[in-house]
């Protein structure tokens, strides 16, 4: 996910998004304890996305605040 689609979201679209992706990213560990994850780096992805999105909705926090 690049930032610039992120930044395009409003706080309702991004906190949907954060939901979706911590379930993805739940669904993603459980395969990989189970040994039934193909690429593990989609864990390390999905937590980036997370990241993302956490820092853009903290920037409009702020923003909102100013």
């Amino acid at each position: 996910m690049k930032i610039e689609d992120i930044k395009k979201m409003t706080t309702e679209e991004l906190q949907k998004e954060l939901t979706s992706l911590k379930e993805e990213l739940f669904k993603l560990r459980f395969q990989h304890a189970t040994n039934q994850l193909d690429n593990p780096q989609q864990i390390a992805s999905v937590k980036k996305d997370i990241a993302r999105v956490k820092t853009i909705i903290r920037e409009q926090e702020l923003k909102a605040a100013n």
